[in-house]
């Protein structure tokens, strides 16, 4: 069925649509227990905790590297670093991006694989870089506070001009999809400069959302569950893919990912928005099955008249 949601009716929705998602985010607030934990990828970091670093080898550390360059946290573009990444040695390189990993997420820095880092490191997230490709933390273009949460700006926007976007998916997407989509878009119209509107014609819409399976055309290929669950680029780029292997519902639910705040996030990168450290803010990378997140944590669910502006950012 072809997508029907207007910027009218995302816009009169919105208010509805906010209160509700409060009410059934307040009462449906899960925690996995270690059983129904699924594995991640990098479960295989769990044998390394405090047993391996610098100066080791072992088995998957060459895995991590990979993983960590696409975070950020290695310069893979580097001829020299690269010859680094296909082995399994814990070397300088790995130590450092170790060191800074642990920096970004306010972690005890020791550059090794403590208990703390490694579970970290494991937990299901947005596939966006920590640290974008030729980016200088020191020197981005803003950073925003409020009440602990911080947002990064990296400089990247749509057009001048342009603040009303198109947004659309495929016609073959899960129906429950939609209403989740529109809340998303429909917060981030009161949180920020841009509005919304969505259309039918997937292929002219700013920004495209789909759900994708593995390597799916954009060089960043999916890992299956439990991994990378999400991913967006920014502007004016507009793609933002669900990964469809994991377990998503259009409400907070034991076991799922949570389809509203993994939007929220992901539309955030879709305006230039980078990650956040603080693991109560919306940006903040890692995600919780059975929990949600909003824009501005506790106080925007209880006070809706408190609404950041991202228009000095932007």
């Amino acid at each position: 069925m072809a997508l029907k949601v207007s910027y009218t009716t995302c816009s009169s929705i919105f208010f509805l649509l906010l209160s509700l998602s409060s009410l059934y985010n307040s009462h449906a607030h899960y925690s996995q227990s270690s059983e129904e934990k699924r594995p991640s990828p990098l479960s295989f970091l769990t044998n390394l905790i405090d047993t391996t670093h610098k100066g080791h080898e072992a088995e998957g550390l060459s895995v991590l590297k990979k993983y960590l360059a696409n975070l950020g946290y290695i310069d893979h573009t580097n001829p020299t670093i690269q010859t680094h990444l296909n082995n399994d040695l814990f070397d300088d390189t790995l130590e450092t991006a170790v060191r800074k990993y642990q920096e970004f997420y306010n972690l005890k820095i020791t550059g090794r694989l403590d208990q703390e880092t490694v579970k970290q490191l494991q937990q299901p997230r947005c596939g966006l870089p920590d640290i974008p490709p030729n980016a200088n933390l020191t020197s981005l273009v803003h950073n925003w506070t409020r009440n602990g949460a911080l947002y990064t700006f990296l400089g990247t926007t749509w057009p001048p001009g342009k603040r009303y976007l198109t947004f659309s998916y495929p016609k073959s997407t899960r129906a429950d999809a939609g209403l989740p989509f529109a809340l998303a878009f429909g917060k981030w119209m009161i949180a920020s400069p841009f509005k919304f509107r969505g259309i039918g014609d997937f292929g002219s819409a700013d920004v495209k959302v789909s759900f994708e399976r593995r390597d799916h055309g954009d060089g960043s290929p999916f890992d299956g569950p439990y991994g990378v669950v999400a991913h967006s680029f920014y502007p004016p780029d507009g793609r933002l893919h669900f990964d469809a292997d994991e377990s998503w519902t259009p409400y907070v639910a034991k076991g799922s990912f949570d389809l509203l705040t993994v939007a929220l996030h992901e539309v955030g990168h879709i305006l230039g928005l980078g990650h956040s450290p603080d693991p109560k803010a919306s940006m903040f990378a890692y995600f919780e099955p059975g929990k949600a997140r909003d824009l501005n944590d506790d106080e925007y669910s209880r006070n809706p008249g408190f609404v950041p502006k991202l228009a000095t950012l932007l």
